[in-house]
């Protein structure tokens, strides 16, 4: 499909992002409800989201493939921990095999979406990279486009950047071709972006130094899962992958639910594999944070790749606060001086909820902040929309998987009753105690962007969780009727009959 072609006849579901949450939506829509038209809608020229854009060396899954890849779709790479390219490659597959392409509408910039009550129709405006504008209409609205600020990451304010006599580089916006070979490197930030970034770098840079204040909490796996490879060779591959793939999510939720219950516990744990893998290179401060494992994500090193780089004497990890960036390097406030050729960024995204695009109902904007989660993907009293927020705690497609069933599931049972329009109406909230799964972790995204989110309840429907196993129990077992959703009919087609 060309960029900006119109669309004439209103849609029966609009999806935003050809990312993960966008390619699986519309293939569970392909299966589950061949009769629903749909497009999906992307800023950029190509299909991918994050993969697409993310391109700074060593780019990699942050969780295992076989719970990012799709419930549908078995990963088919030895690699367990996929490197960028394979990742888009998986997803392209899975594109083209179920058909999706000839969906997809890029160079097409949501800018805001517009539900109309008479009507029963979002009309969503979208921007090419020319200016030129168009709209699309359609009975629901699916937002998959993400969680991050695509256009400004989160500017830690480093002080004296701008007085840098060398290249300084965020990696969101890695520069194509960047030849950083014999240069001292130095990755401010200890993020899963940051332990990507510098063992990657030491195969040209004269030497890479991990900048951090605050130390995070390291899970070493395996890139490539043997279990997996072998039963691969002698099963179906669907069979394999689904084994493996039940395997991962229960020692991913053992191991959260662990942490939670035992951080001390789950603490010594962590440390002792990197003092297994550094040995005499240990150093305690530069890896023991501040707070509990999994307050935030644990940072994955497939194969330990980032201390055997340290244990080389390829790259180094200094802990301290920035007092001063100059021409040469930075300066650190407990004095010491970090001389540098190049400074990487890493110092974390911004929070962008449902992809900066104006939401209205009626043309009044709609706050989700003053809205409540409903069944993880749907909001209080938004009629015919949903977006995706995956899991904090685990891979994001599990979420995507379970939400599109859920919602494939409730879009069939609309067309046998002849409603036009669901919305989950919460007339008072009084009662409901919240609690957010969302303050439960510390990481700096979501303390900065916190005010964004919408609302979340202790329990019953009216929540998004992060137990991937009970929500995949729920979205299956709820009835679609289930006293909270309304059902109505548009009065022209009301009329018709």
């Amino acid at each position: 499909m060309t960029a900006m072609e119109s669309i004439d006849q209103p849609l029966d579901v609009i999806i935003v992002g050809a990312g993960i949450s966008g390619i699986g939506m519309a293939a569970h829509l392909k299966q589950d409800c061949p009769q629903r038209s749909f497009a999906i809608l992307d800023r950029r020229t190509r299909p991918g989201g994050t993969w697409d854009l993310f391109r700074y060396p060593g780019i990699r899954s942050d969780s295992d493939m076989y719970t990012l890849g799709f419930a549908f779709e078995p990963w088919g790479d030895e690699a367990a921990i996929a490197a960028g390219d394979r990742i888009l490659h998986y997803l392209n597959h899975v594109i083209d095999s179920r058909g999706l392409r000839e969906h997809m509408r890029f160079d097409h910039k949501v800018l805001s979406a517009n539900w109309d009550s008479a009507s029963g129709l979002w009309t969503v405006e979208c921007e090419a990279a020319d200016g030129k504008r168009s709209s699309v209409s359609g009975r629901f609205l699916f937002l998959g486009s993400g969680y991050y600020d695509y256009d400004d990451p989160h500017d830690a304010g480093i002080p004296g950047l701008e007085s840098f006599g060398g290249d300084v580089i965020h990696p969101q916006f890695w520069p194509e071709d960047y030849d950083y070979s014999g240069k001292r490197v130095v990755v401010i930030g200890s993020g899963a972006t940051a332990v990507t970034l510098v063992p990657s770098l030491t195969d040209r840079a004269a030497h890479v130094t991990m900048l951090q204040r605050t130390p995070s909490w390291y899970l070493q796996r395996p890139a490539k899962d043997a279990l997996a490879n072998t039963l691969r060779r002698i099963l179906p591959s669907k069979w394999a992958y689904a084994l493996i793939r039940a395997r991962n999510i229960v020692m991913q939720d053992f191991l959260f639910k662990r942490a939670r219950e035992k951080p001390a516990e789950m603490g010594e744990y962590l440390k002792d594999q990197i003092r297994a893998s550094l040995g005499e290179a240990w150093d305690d401060e530069a890896f023991t944070p501040p707070y509990k494992p999994w307050e935030q994500r644990l940072c994955l090193v497939p194969d330990g790749d980032m201390f055997e780089a340290i244990k080389a004497g390829k790259a180094d990890i200094a802990t301290g606060r920035i007092k001063v960036v100059d021409k040469a390097g930075i300066e650190l406030e407990d004095g010491r001086h970090i001389d540098a050729d190049v400074i990487v960024t890493a110092t974390g995204l911004k929070l962008a909820v449902c992809g900066k695009i104006a939401i209205s109902m009626d043309g009044k904007p709609v706050n989700f902040a003053e809205h409540w989660y409903y069944r993880n993907c749907m909001f209080s009293n938004l009629p015919n929309f949903a977006a995706l927020f995956g899991y904090l705690n685990a891979g994001w497609t599990l979420r995507v998987d379970i939400a599109a069933e859920w919602l494939c599931r409730l879009f069939n049972q609309m067309d046998v009753w002849g409603a036009d329009v669901v919305v989950p109406e919460l007339k008072d909230d009084s009662s409901l105690v919240e609690d957010s799964a969302f303050d439960k972790f510390s990481s700096g995204y979501i303390a900065r962007g916190r005010h964004l989110i919408p609302r979340s309840a202790q329990d019953g429907p009216w929540q998004i969780s992060m137990d991937y196993r009970a929500d995949r129990r729920e979205l299956r077992d709820a009835p679609i009727d289930d006293g909270v959703l309304k059902f109505s009919r548009l009065p022209v087609h009301a009329a018709a009959e």
